[in-house]
């Protein structure tokens, strides 16, 4: 038997028989770094199969859309019902210095991994100083 302790079980079962709706989180959850000259993301979207995964990148602004279907058929009757399901979506607003052009996608075992390059104009750059007598070299 699946037991499950939760103080506002019936609150929302009331909510959902009077909206006709579930809750479903807001956003995916996301860890996001910088590693070798590339900017990584890490969304989680379980459940999720890849084909509904569609990515756009308008403006320098990276939209993620993904859908979650439920397995069980809708004659079936439901013992317990707490997986979320539905379309998500979230939107990375992506700086000038990340080359958008070049972005990967790779998506395993319920996360979906960005890999978006640093663009070569924003990586630090030596310049050359010339000027009467020794030459410098300055750190840019």
């Amino acid at each position: 038997m699946l037991m499950r302790t939760d103080p506002f079980r019936d609150l929302d079962r009331l909510t959902e028989a009077v909206l006709g709706t579930r809750a479903r989180p807001a956003m995916m959850p996301m860890d996001a770094y910088r590693e070798d000259g590339t900017f990584v993301v890490h969304l989680d979207l379980p459940g999720v199969t890849p084909d509904s995964i569609d990515l756009t990148v308008e403006q320098n602004v990276l939209t993620v859309r993904a859908e979650r279907k439920p397995q069980a058929a809708e004659s079936a009757e439901k013992v317990v019902d707490e997986r979320f399901y539905g379309v998500y979506n979230r939107q990375l607003f992506l700086g000038e210095t990340l080359d958008a052009d070049r972005l990967t996608a790779d998506y395993d075992a319920g996360v979906l991994t960005l890999r978006i390059p640093i663009a070569e104009k924003a990586k630090p750059r030596r310049i050359e100083v010339s000027g009467v007598g020794k030459r410098k070299e300055i750190h840019a």
